[in-house]
């Protein structure tokens, strides 16, 4: 009888074992999450996009029904919100299919940021590879305005958008879990990827070139108005500035813990400066970081980077290819160029940041016994600041594509 008794209980176990299940078309999926502020302290707007899974995947879906359906509520946090939005939302919303969190500059700026953000972390209904995205203008009006012409799913138009971007470098990775990592290791400066739907009208287009531009600043004719370029540097868990797409390509190319991918660049003709010489920069191997720490006097850092280029257009047509004096000038041009640059980035976040984003924080610790004696030494406000800091670019390889000489406008037009 006792063993009947304890099969039938077993039996009843299993029969219960799906009592909580949800069917996938009883759930909606929030592929985005915006966060604005409001006129009321500790409330904030959040924004929910959700998917309409009949366009772009049924061919007998409506052609007229909206990619997206977007639900703004007040609420004190993410998770609150949330259920919020349920009461107007007939699913039952999911989050763990969210692809970014964007952040009103105006919030991501204020004092409050980390307490609202907070939420993201402690609640495992969101994927710490959640992207991080900080929008000039309202977080609802940027998540509205994005409304890409040739991708109709928002989830694989963030994957794709975001993923070239960073493999590029003019934007950086900026996951929730690396946000939460850098601020609270209080050594490093995080990097938010910056992004608008807004364009502005307070730069000339001859002021800048490929990378020399934030969001919102890159000369636009048609298409989606969605620009996403440079970054918002943050803080302690504030955000504190905006750096270009070339200056958050030097932030990750410094940067070991992540990986780099090849990017087009221009530079001055450096024999014929009306015109631009166009490369692919690609490195050969991850950048030497070598620190001498020295507790009476400025510490020193030796930054090696080998890379290689490979020189894609000529428009002065210049023979650089088989001219050895004219090639050895074009390598000598790109390298200073770059260490130039590099190094007026690195003395900004020495004077004006007295932090780095490079994440250098992690080769200095060797020279401590443990972290109490790391943290007195203080990286972030005695250590980096005062170091003197040599970068030195290597080229290792100067290719010319498939062509060595361009066609010959002289001969051409005779």
């Amino acid at each position: 009888m006792i063993k009947k008794l304890l099969l039938w209980l077993l039996f009843l176990l299993v029969l219960v074992g799906c009592q909580d299940r949800i069917e996938l078309e009883q759930q909606s999926y929030v592929i985005a999450i915006g966060i604005d502020s409001t006129d009321e302290k500790g409330i904030y707007a959040l924004t929910y996009q959700f998917p309409n899974p009949e366009v772009g995947y049924s061919s007998t879906a409506n052609s007229d029904e909206p990619p997206t359906e977007n639900v703004t509520v007040n609420g004190s946090d993410i998770l609150s919100a949330t259920y919020t939005a349920n009461s107007i939302i007939s699913k039952q919303i999911t989050l763990d299919h969210t692809r970014v969190i964007v952040v009103a500059e105006d919030v991501a700026r204020s004092d409050d940021f980390l307490r609202i953000i907070q939420s993201a972390s402690r609640t495992p209904d969101i994927r710490r590879k959640v992207e991080l995205i900080v929008s000039k203008e309202k977080a609802s009006d940027f998540i509205n305005n994005n409304q890409p012409i040739m991708e109709t799913r928002p989830h694989k138009y963030y994957q794709a958008m975001l993923s070239r971007a960073i493999e590029t470098g003019i934007i950086p990775q900026a996951t929730v879990h690396q946000f939460f990592q850098i601020t609270e290791g209080d050594a490093d400066l995080f990097l938010g990827i910056y992004a608008t739907t807004e364009k502005s009208e307070n730069r000339k287009e001859e002021d800048g070139f490929e990378d020399q531009y934030i969001a919102g600043e890159i000369p636009q004719i048609g298409g989606s108005p969605t620009q996403f370029m440079g970054s918002a540097v943050f803080k302690e868990g504030k955000m504190i500035d905006i750096i270009n797409g070339e200056e958050t390509r030097i932030a990750q190319t410094l940067n070991t813990t992540l990986e780099m991918d090849s990017y087009l660049a221009t530079i001055p003709d450096p024999i014929n400066p009306d015109y631009r010489v166009t490369y692919n920069y690609s490195q050969t191997e991850e950048p030497r970081i070598n620190i001498n720490y020295h507790k009476d006097k400025p510490t020193t850092i030796d930054v090696k980077v080998k890379f290689k280029a490979e020189v894609v257009a000529i428009p002065s047509v210049i023979d650089y290819s088989t001219n050895n004096d004219a090639r050895e000038k074009l390598e000598r041009t790109i390298t200073k160029r770059l260490t130039e640059k590099t190094e007026a980035f690195i003395e900004k976040t020495q004077k004006e940041y007295r932090l780095e984003p490079f994440y250098w924080s992690l080769f200095v610790r060797k020279f401590f016994k443990d972290i109490p004696s790391y943290e007195k030494a203080d990286w972030s406000n005695n250590i980096y600041p005062n170091a003197e800091i040599k970068i030195d670019y290597v080229m290792e390889k100067l290719e010319f594509g498939k062509m060595l000489n361009d066609t010959s406008i002289e001969d051409v037009r005779d």
